[in-house]
């Protein structure tokens, strides 16, 4: 028996550990230098932030008060950073500026901020450094929005303002930050509507001393969000109300009194509905008829009917419709109250969406009334959920599927608003996530017309020596080379306009009284695994590869035309702007052939690239590579400064997975290594001229080399770097 442990054993080892050769991979330099640079772009940031005058919505666009259009690349900032000392201020602001980020979400930072027994208000000394922080990103040409309510948490001097105020700080959930809160409850309950309404008028009403202004005058706020993920279709709603039986009965009432209305008596209601509709122990007269405010119950009912070939029951048209107008309702009270204290930007309803079908679009509706779209969108993750953990996870690639993934949340953008991307991230440990930032730079704010993108969640002013946030082990990780080292070429592409917005090729055409009878017009379904969703129907998702895809909300009701692919040969999507090309081939990859940027993202190694400027072939299996002109209005051809950014996988220190690429077996830890990438490129026009090897902050090392007749070879296991630049 003995002679056989050893080829066991190894039989073993060869089939459930992957042996990635990161021989020639390097480490990361992290240290925190935000100091000039040849990636820097504090000078493209339009300092200070509000020169031109508020942001405002025009149509599908933000424009300044001048007119001048503006979109924001921007990331998340969590939490209580938001009061960090001045000392982190500008260091967050100098780090961002270098990267050319010009606006930050601020997240569920009200939690930490109240003042005494008080939710409505915020403590003197919280205000005073918030103040300080967000005038330092200011000067620097940083925009800041609000998301400050995530469940408006009750304190003891709410508890005469509300009708149950023990229940609701009672309140617990498998997701603790909720607890204690008003989330759901908030959509439909005048009393806790009043106290979400009275802490954002009374942080529009504050005056910053460092700038002289209120919020509400400020120009350089770019938006205020009434609630983070929440509406009243959002299931986790009925956790809260077997919680809170005061508020359980005051919906039961207020929609038995709205059936009461619409049918008149109980008799006209019974016939109206089909046959067990309303259970037992439930009346009209004693106004308790429960309207079900769970989304996948009516998703359940929606793929039902369409599997069944009939209009969905009466019952739950009702029931959707009535949520609806309790959350329109809530919404035009909040916007009256922020519009009152002579705030003039951008707001919006919320960030979620509620299933599919019906309630998908009553509750889409409801957040075009409140102002512009923002939505949310996560891909991959593990088995530690928010943290890196040992277990199996998803490994696949969003490029091997067209509009995959976090792209196919732009399947909600709507006609006359402008639609915004405020948290995405593709998880770790996900071996592609470096696909995510092009993807949503390239198609979402370049072809699909996107406003704004805020990546989740930079909590750091600097890269991290490990792919996970170190101090957490986090899976929300944007401060690696994969995500903010893209930043320097990508912020310039969009600054600049590179990619050209697509033309529209398909509208879903939605009448929303016709929906009060089921009459949508169209199929399509929203698959959810927690945060991460996938949206999918008669329009696919690959459709955002070739041109603007939009909802438009008609004012009579109108037919949606069958969606029909232009392209001829499916395997590989061109876009309408003739820019860009995705490519389904093998595991898939998509180019950007701009004036301004050229570049190959996914899996187009040992292949031959052609664009008008340039010819490039990349021995990696897997990378991105982006050339791109370092000038504001100069391209390619114009430009003799040239930034080439070449990255490909990343992992920790002996991080190792099994055979099969979907299991992490070990976490591994610091130094982050990153795999060097190889290309070769023919330019057309540029002759000669030198490259300068520079540091992974983007600073010249003193090594370079000369090209001649326009060829060049980069070698990143010689350079151990993923930034040049190029002279000529």
């Amino acid at each position: 028996m003995k002679r056989f442990l050893l080829p066991l054993f190894c039989l073993y080892f060869i089939h459930c550990q992957s042996q990635v050769d990161r021989s020639s991979w390097f480490p990361l330099m992290y240290e925190q230098d935000f100091s000039k640079a040849v990636i820097s772009m504090d000078d493209w940031l339009d300092a200070p932030a509000g020169k031109h005058g508020i942001v405002m919505m025009d149509g599908q666009d933000f424009k300044f008060e001048n007119g001048q259009k503006i979109k924001f690349w921007g990331v998340n900032i969590s939490g209580g950073i938001i009061f960090s000392e001045p000392e982190t201020a500008h260091k967050h602001a100098d780090y961002l500026a270098k990267y050319g980020v010009n606006a930050v979400r601020f997240h569920k930072f009200t939690w930490y901020a109240a003042k005494g027994d008080s939710s409505t208000q915020l403590a003197e000394d919280k205000y005073e450094r918030m103040d300080y922080f967000l005038k330092t990103l200011r000067e620097k040409g940083i925009y800041y929005g609000w998301s400050h309510i995530y469940g408006h948490r009750l304190k003891k001097a709410d508890r005469n303002r509300v009708l149950a105020y023990d229940e609701i700080a009672n309140t617990e959930f498998p997701w603790a930050h909720l607890n204690g809160s008003t989330a759901g409850l908030v959509n439909f309950a005048p009393d806790l509507q009043e106290l979400n309404i009275e802490l954002t008028v009374n942080m529009l009403n504050h005056l910053n001393p460092h700038t002289g202004l209120r919020y509400a005058d400020d120009p350089a706020l770019n938006f205020v969000e009434f609630q983070n993920e929440d509406n009243i279709f959002w299931g986790a709603i009925e956790r809260t109300l077997e919680q809170t039986p005061t508020y359980r009965k005051l919906l039961f009432e207020q929609f038995s009194d709205w059936l009461l209305e619409k049918y008149g008596s109980e008799e006209a209601l019974l016939n109206a509905w089909e046959l067990g509709a309303i259970p037992d122990g439930q009346r009209l007269a004693d106004r308790n008829i429960y309207p079900d405010p769970n989304h996948s119950k009516f998703d359940a009912e929606y793929l039902e009917a369409i599997n069944e070939g009939r209009k969905m029951r009466q019952s739950f048209l009702d029931k959707a419709r009535f949520l609806f107008e309790k959350q329109l309702d809530f919404y035009q009270k909040f916007v009256t109250a922020v519009r009152n204290t002579g705030y003039k930007g951008p707001i919006v309803g919320s960030c979620w969406q509620a299933g599919s079908g019906i309630t998908h679009y009553y509750n889409l509706y409801a957040d075009y009334e409140a102002g512009f779209i923002d939505r949310h969108n996560y891909f991959g993750g593990g088995a530690g959920g928010h943290q890196l953990k040992i277990g199996k996870f998803k490994n696949e690639a969003m490029v091997s599927s067209p509009g995959s993934g976090l792209l196919s949340a732009g399947l909600q953008q709507v006609e006359g608003r402008p639609f915004a991307f405020s948290e995405w991230m593709s998880l770790i440990p996900n071996q592609w996530t470096i696909e995510a930032s092009p993807i949503i730079a390239v198609y979402g704010m370049g072809l699909q017309g996107w406003d704004a993108s805020y990546i989740f969640s930079n909590d750091y002013p600097g890269f991290h020596p490990t792919i996970q946030f170190p101090k957490s082990q986090g899976v929300y990780n944007p401060d690696v080379p994969s995500q903010m080292g893209l930043f320097p070429a990508l912020a310039r592409m969009i600054y600049r306009g590179d990619v050209q917005e697509g033309k529209t090729i398909h509208r879903r055409k939605v009448h929303i009284p016709s929906l009060t009878s089921g009459d949508l017009g169209f199929k399509e379904q929203v698959t959810q695994d927690h945060d991460v969703k996938s949206f999918s129907g008669e329009v696919p998702p690959s459709a955002l590869a070739e041109g603007r895809v939009v909802v438009e909300f008609t004012q009579n009701p109108e037919e949606t035309e069958t969606y029909l692919s232009a392209n001829k040969n499916p395997k590989n999507l061109s876009s309408n702007t003739g820019q860009l090309t995705w490519n389904t081939e093998g595991k898939g990859f998509f180019t950007i052939d701009t004036p301004g940027t050229v570049g190959m993202v996914g899996f187009g190694g040992a292949k031959l690239h052609v664009f008008k400027e340039m010819e490039w072939e990349i021995e990696n299996d897997f990378a991105v590579v982006f050339v791109s002109s370092l000038d504001k209005t100069k391209n390619i051809r114009q430009s003799r400064h040239l930034l080439i950014t070449t990255l490909a996988k990343s992992s920790n220190t002996g991080m190792e997975y099994n055979r099969d690429d979907n299991e992490l077996k070990e976490i591994g830890g610091p130094p982050l290594l990153l795999e060097p990438v190889q290309v070769k490129i023919q330019f057309r026009k540029i002759k000669k001229g030198t490259v300068h090897v520079l540091d992974h902050l983007g600073r010249r090392t003193g090594r370079n080399f000369s090209f001649s007749d326009g060829w060049l070879q980069l070698d990143g296991s010689e350079h151990q770097t993923f930034y040049y630049e190029l002279v000529w």
